[in-house]
């Protein structure tokens, strides 16, 4: 099993930055993609930003320029550096870990609220 625990969270006002981090911890062995996810308030859940093994990321188009995705030096830390937040930013954020044969892990989520 994989446990996931994510930690950042927070109230930010409009333009601000936050930064997630995801700790990563259980049998690790075979993960291949880890990646963030949010759901906003009243929608269904959606993809943010994936990061590979080999460190190669993708980024949704809302996200793109704005958020950064990375890992830490021990591989079991993911991060996601968010700058020039928006409201429409507001949700709550999931770490996600996923096999090549699709086992998925999620983690509680860590809520985010952009608002002055």
């Amino acid at each position: 099993q994989v446990q996931l625990v994510e930690s950042g969270g927070g109230l930010v006002q409009p333009g601000g930055s936050l930064r997630l981090s995801c700790a990563a911890s259980g049998i690790l062995f075979g993960i291949n993609v880890m990646g963030w996810y949010r759901q906003p308030p009243g929608k269904q859940r959606e993809l943010v930003a994936t990061i590979t093994s080999g460190s190669s990321s993708t980024y949704a188009d809302s996200v793109k320029g704005r958020f950064t995705i990375s890992r830490g030096n021990a591989k079991n830390t993911v991060y996601l550096q968010m700058n020039l937040l928006k409201p429409e930013d507001t949700a709550v954020y999931y770490c996600n870990a996923l096999r090549p044969d699709g086992s998925s892990y999620w983690g509680q989520g860590t809520q985010v609220t952009v608002s002055s």
